[in-house]
């Protein structure tokens, strides 16, 4: 897979170029603005999954946020600080689909319109998803375009203020509210483990974890197609990658976020990679033994802990997401040759 530097483009935000341009004051205040509209999503507990742990393993279910991610956190605390004449504008974001999800919900909620650029093979239930919120979906080819330039033109052109997925301080912050709520509900976590892909919601939780706790060790999970983050930390600079070939639509980014990146370099302690054949095992986990539906996005820290990545004695996971429809979680759960992306 061909790996190159990123060259740096201008910041998509005002807020200056900090390296840390996110606090942990910033996470509560986002926790705040939540308050009443995001939900408290439940934390559970599996006794098999630790003794196979060899620790405590509590799971904090943003499968069951609203949106059925935990992009809606960062979403709404985003569009809800925008001026009132740029929410009369309205908004535009590029997503797989969680993400578009949730700025369409966020938007219906705030009262503005949402325009989502999706790539043409993105999961049929988070487009329709995303439709049944009332946001206008373009679609785009992942494999051709550039969805960020794709996305700057549009906003350009239609005076949108953009949202982006991931790289904006005020979507970190919302993200980071999730960890802040954990915290709250097992205190005492030694370890605490995200999913990575742009680097949106693992730096807003460690934002928030070292800010309580600086001890806390922050531990991110890519797909093993998709390791963009762990080779940008091992050569200390963002490199971008091709489009990674993985199950995990919502981790098919090529190149961590400029303000992310800067986050993650800082406070995260860790990130490993875990196979599409390790994912299935984590969803067939969590659906036999704990009843939860989670798409391969999110079950990507149940495939660390499972398959020993991950060593701590209290360890919080964050289940990112649960947007899979039920035929292609069955497909996933039932054949390998699912494996295959687009499957």
């Amino acid at each position: 897979m061909a790996v190159d530097a990123v060259e740096e483009e201008p910041r998509l935000v005002p807020r200056g170029s900090l390296p840390l341009s996110v606090t942990p004051d910033d996470v509560r205040a986002a926790a705040a603005r939540l308050d009443g509209v995001a939900h408290r999503t439940p934390v559970f507990t599996s006794r098999t999954l630790d003794e196979r742990a060899g620790a405590q393993v509590f799971l904090k279910a943003e499968s069951l946020q609203r949106g059925g991610a935990f992009k809606f956190r960062g979403a709404y605390n985003a569009i809800a600080l925008l001026s009132d004449e740029q929410r009369a504008r309205g908004v535009v974001a590029y997503s797989s689909g969680n993400h578009a999800q949730a700025v369409a919900l966020a938007a219906a909620q705030l009262g503005t319109k949402a325009t989502i650029l999706m790539p043409h093979d993105a999961p049929p239930t988070k487009l329709e998803a995303t439709r049944g919120y009332g946001a206008e979906v373009v679609s785009y080819d992942r494999y051709e375009e550039d969805r960020e330039q794709l996305g700057a033109a549009l906003a350009a052109e239609r005076r949108l203020s953009l949202i982006p997925p991931f790289d904006h301080p005020d979507v970190v912050a919302g993200q980071g509210t999730a960890a802040l709520e954990l915290l709250d509900q097992a205190p005492g976590l030694d370890v605490l483990v995200t999913p990575v892909g742009g680097g949106g919601l693992i730096a807003g939780c460690a934002t928030a974890v070292k800010g309580v706790d600086p001890a806390i060790r922050v531990l991110g999970v890519e797909p093993e197609a998709g390791d963009d983050v762990r080779r940008s930390l091992e050569r200390g600079e963002r490199v971008r990658i091709e489009v990674p070939r993985t199950i995990a639509d919502g981790l098919q980014t090529t190149a961590p976020g400029e303000l992310t990146f800067e986050i993650v370099r800082r406070l995260v302690d860790e990130v490993v990679t875990v196979t599409d054949a390790q994912l299935v095992d984590a969803m067939r986990f969590l659906f036999e033994r704990l009843k939860l539906v989670v798409e391969p996005s999110g079950a990507a820290g149940v495939a660390a802990v499972l398959g020993g990545a991950v060593q701590g004695a209290r360890i919080g996971v964050v289940l990112s997401g649960g947007n899979v429809g039920a035929e292609r979680f069955a497909a996933l759960l039932d054949s390998q040759d699912a494996l295959r992306p687009g499957g």
